[in-house]
């Protein structure tokens, strides 16, 4: 009785992008970031640094993808055959056009607005069934919006529509 080829327990997809995400975010934190962000010579706190918001997301990033990489360790997914289902060209079409409404409307309808018609393509685009959850739809580019704009101080556009 032969045993179909068994493959190593880290050799999945999950460990693999948790792989390629940790080196990648290690290359931002220790060449890309030092390298290529002037940091000012007197800084009264280190959150005024230019350097303390993209360290704190490559660190995010580099803690995610070792998350990654052991979930695939420890729960490999299962192995589909090989017909895997391919989304609906729909699905394709709406995740597009969310990010072409957001990257061509953000100055036209400011970041708030902008931000709310991309993410409910998103939503549209995959199988939201929950009602509720449209909410975070709006929700959450304000929320960001409002962060970047007050705690950050980062101008965001308000849109010229308005104007």
């Amino acid at each position: 009785m032969t045993h179909p080829e068994r493959r190593q327990r880290w050799a999945n997809v999950n460990t693999m992008l948790g792989a390629f995400w940790l080196l990648a975010a290690l290359v931002f934190l220790f060449y890309l970031v030092p390298n290529h962000i002037d940091e000012a010579p007197m800084v009264e706190n280190p959150m005024q640094s230019p350097r303390w918001l993209p360290r704190v997301a490559g660190w995010l990033i580099a803690a995610l993808s070792l998350a990654l990489i052991l979930e695939g360790y420890f729960r490999p997914p299962a192995r589909q055959g090989t017909t895997a289902a391919r989304a609906p060209a729909r699905r394709w079409i709406l995740m597009l056009a969310g990010l072409v409404a957001y990257w061509l409307l953000f100055e036209p309808l400011g970041a708030i607005l902008a931000g709310i018609l991309g993410t409910l393509l998103m939503f549209v685009a995959h199988p939201v069934r929950k009602p509720w959850l449209y909410l975070l739809a709006i929700g959450l580019p304000w929320l960001v919006s409002v962060l970047f704009i007050h705690v950050l101080n980062v101008p965001l556009p308000s849109g010229t529509l308005w104007d």
